[in-house]
């Protein structure tokens, strides 16, 4: 089956920014008293909008995160972003595919609006998403897990959930995608493949993507 519409994860999917984010949000939280290891981020907030961060460290320790903390660590991020953020090798072609065969994609991450652009315009991808195919958890309140994203996503596109095909790498978003009544394609580049193994289809290498979507 064609599918109607094409939903990207951002991160991870799009940029190559889980190395990044990841590796600074577990220096972060250690910082504040919480040892985090890389791989404890990787397992526990890849995928995850903010307030996953703050929700876990408020149930397993008591304690409450710095109100500046959201603030403080984005501003680590973007600035990291500026010196070491990539495009993910071969989406930009996977791109080109569905716009040369008017195929309709966007993107909804649990990232904000403003992580999604900075991301977007440090590695050139900026010109393949104008400001009707971006959507952020901000535009909801409930992240992955729960479809509210996808769902509102494919609202806004025009496309019925079940004519939607969403490109995830974290197991927050492919259970997402499947409360949402959505296919998903699963991309192990990072995650092992049996963390995603409610997807609809596994791929490793973004080469991969175009033919399983035309």
């Amino acid at each position: 089956m064609r599918h109607d519409l094409v939903i990207f994860d951002n991160d991870g999917v799009l940029v190559d920014s889980e190395p990044i984010s990841n590796r600074l949000l577990a220096a972060y939280l250690t910082e504040l008293g919480h040892p985090t290891t890389y791989e404890d981020s990787l397992r526990d907030y890849m995928g995850a909008a903010m307030h996953r961060v703050h929700d876990l460290i408020g149930e397993r320790t008591g304690q409450r995160l710095p109100e500046n903390f959201d603030d403080v660590f984005h501003g680590r991020v973007f600035a990291a972003f500026e010196e070491e953020l990539k495009p993910v090798a071969g989406v930009e072609q996977v791109l080109q595919t569905l716009t040369a065969d008017a195929v309709p994609y966007c993107v909804a991450s649990s990232g904000s609006h403003e992580r999604i652009r900075v991301g977007h315009r440090t590695t050139g991808l900026d010109r393949w998403f104008d400001e009707r195919r971006i959507f952020s958890s901000q535009d909801v309140g409930r992240g992955k897990p729960a479809p509210d994203l996808f769902l509102y996503a494919a609202e806004r596109m025009g496309v019925a959930p079940e004519r939607c095909v969403v490109v995830e790498d974290s197991p927050l978003g492919v259970r997402a995608a499947v409360a949402a009544g959505m296919d998903v394609y699963g991309f192990t580049a990072m995650t092992p493949a049996d963390r995603l193994a409610g997807a609809t289809q596994l791929f490793s290498d973004m080469g991969e993507l175009a033919d399983m979507l035309l």
